[in-house]
């Protein structure tokens, strides 16, 4: 699989997004084929967090004999019950202990903080990463759910020679393109990867759910309730149809699609995807393969800015 530079790491086009490890899948080894295909596939880029339940022991399971075959991503400052933390210099410390135990390593390859802290100046959080980085349990540091604004902040408060983020992970897919506005500019400024979760809008661009009918038992859609009534609009099952036609007309499908477009920005170094199924993680990986060309990638955000009708 084609690899892209993400600070000092070379990451694969297409990652492992792990939050449903802890959540949604039943046994460590339902996980460990995710993983095993994931491996064989040539995937190096796993991301989790925290918070993902029972992930990071999962994965640290999983990997016991060949840590040295991926790049480990994690994440910080959810809430784990511990009161505000965020981003707070001595939970930090605290918080890569708790992971570097639970994944069984001893340093992470990307450490991000999950969601800005307001009550902590970001300098404060950066000093206490940078330690971290010069202890060596961690390699590069990163962000998540950060705005533009918040990537410039950012930027201002490290010192001269100090480690700065080399990435930020937010929600970004051919229905969900705001960022295209603010954090996405901002990152291609300050040279900062986009590593963008939810590529198939939760599940949207997986041409799994149907127009006017509830979504399937166990999807994320059907658990999201009545928050997913916006996701599975008139107008978005209209830019999926449509899609879907163009995908159809060149062999592929909408997941193909949808992937492949965004391996396809150069601002993106690896495109977080998640899979519960081992044949998830094959579709994955072959829609990185997929390489748009610049026209093709213009022709498939007309599809989705096209007024309906």
């Amino acid at each position: 699989m084609r690899t892209k530079t993400l600070g000092s790491l070379e990451v694969t086009a297409v990652g492992l997004g792990t939050n449903n490890f802890g959540f949604f899948m039943d046994d460590q080894e339902s996980v460990e084929r995710v993983i095993d295909r994931a491996i064989d596939s040539g995937i190096n880029f796993f991301d989790t967090a925290d918070v993902y339940g029972l992930s990071e022991e999962r994965i640290g399971i999983a990997l016991q004999g060949r840590r040295d075959k991926v790049l480990l991503a994690t994440k910080f400052g959810s809430p784990m019950g511990e009161g505000k933390v965020g981003g707070k210099p001595d939970y930090v410390h605290r918080a890569i202990e708790r992971s570097l135990r639970k994944l069984q390593t001893d340093h992470v390859d990307l450490y991000q903080i999950h969601r800005p802290d307001p009550e902590t100046p970001i300098a404060e959080t950066l000093g206490a990463l940078g330690e971290l980085v010069r202890e060596g349990k961690v390699r590069e540091i990163g962000c998540s759910n950060f705005t533009g604004a918040m990537l410039r902040e950012a930027d201002a408060a490290v010192r001269d020679g100090a480690p700065k983020f080399v990435s930020v992970q937010n929600q970004y897919s051919l229905l969900e393109r705001k960022d295209e506005q603010d954090a996405i500019p901002e990152c291609e400024r300050l040279g900062i990867g986009y590593l963008p979760y939810s590529p198939l809008a939760s599940g949207l661009l997986s041409g799994k759910y149907v127009r006017g009918e509830v979504p399937p038992e166990g999807t994320r859609l059907q658990r999201y309730g009545e928050r997913a009534a916006g996701l599975l609009s008139e107008s978005n099952f209209d830019k999926v149809d449509a899609l879907g036609r163009w995908a159809a007309e060149r062999g592929h499908s909408v997941l193909e699609l949808a992937i492949a477009w965004l391996v396809a920005k150069p601002f993106v170094p690896s495109v977080i995807a998640g899979a519960t199924k081992p044949e998830q993680v094959s579709a994955n990986v072959a829609a990185g393969d997929w390489a748009l060309s610049d026209e093709e990638v213009a022709e498939i955000e007309a599809l989705v800015e096209a007024p309906a009708g």
